[in-house]
């Protein structure tokens, strides 16, 4: 396959700490990736290096086969923050609006939107299941539907990269487990590579094809029906934790068993 990330030697710093060190690895494309790791061990600044938002000490990156420091196409990656839903809860903003603004880029700026652009828009807001709130204001909703409404934005300009930091932050167990299932099907039905940070062990080994584990430093193994990759695991949480996951039929079904 061919890898959509790839990183070499990758060593970040935040302040006088060595955030993360010498990390090596690929993403390939159609890959579903969880990101796991105890907290500040680095996971959101693992994010925030392969988005060329924080600089690197040494070491490269390239995305689609281009190096991160003159990669000219960012409208291919969607982004979603841990704070995106964090923000004035009386902005005038309109669901439908909020999400039409993932389709501006540096080419159309200052363009009105046009048919295909609202199309686009009423397909994303269908995918994620919040096509009765469009015309909601944002500071409206609850902090799951303004979550999906962010990731629907995401989505709306059609990205070979999906890149999630906690995107299921306030989600009910239900709807978490029908949010990753959603993200299953883009991945399986489109070819989307998604990168989804996660504090969900199950959610990940259960849905996902790639884990990273990540502690300062980075282990990657793929995952693979009904197996556990503990020594990966045990390398970025340590040696002492012990990892049980509940067994239930995911794969290809919703928590209430809808096809």
């Amino acid at each position: 396959m061919e890898p959509i990330i790839e990183v070499k030697g990758l060593t970040v710093r935040r302040g006088p700490t060595e955030a993360l060190t010498n990390v090596t690895f690929e993403v390939d494309r159609g890959d579903y990736v969880g990101i796991v790791g105890p907290n500040g061990g680095g996971k959101t600044t693992l994010v925030l290096a392969l988005l060329g938002l924080l600089p690197r000490a040494s070491g490269s990156i390239r995305i689609m086969g281009q190096d991160i420091d003159t990669f000219d196409q960012w409208e291919k990656v969607g982004y979603v923050s841990q704070f995106a839903i964090n923000f004035d809860p009386q902005f005038p903003l309109t669901v439908r609006e909020l999400v039409g603004l993932g389709r501006v880029n540096r080419r159309n700026i200052g363009r009105f939107r046009t048919k295909e652009d609202w199309e686009s828009v009423g397909s994303a807001l269908e995918l994620m299941g919040i096509a009765e709130l469009a015309d909601r204001r944002i500071g409206t909703l609850s902090g799951g539907q303004r979550q999906r409404a962010f990731v629907a934005k995401a989505l709306v300009s059609d990205p070979e990269l999906l890149v999630l930091d906690e995107p299921v932050t306030g989600f009910d167990p239900v709807t978490q487990e029908r949010f990753f299932m959603q993200l299953a099907n883009l991945n399986q039905s489109k070819g989307l590579t998604i990168l989804i940070v996660s504090h969900d062990l199950t959610a990940v080994f259960c849905r996902m094809s790639r884990v990273l584990c990540v502690n300062r430093e980075v282990h990657g193994a793929t995952i693979v029906d009904g197996t556990v990759p503990d020594d990966v695991l045990k390398k970025g949480y340590g040696e002492h934790f012990h990892f049980a996951f509940h067994e239930h039929k995911c794969r290809g079904e919703f928590a209430d068993g809808r096809p």
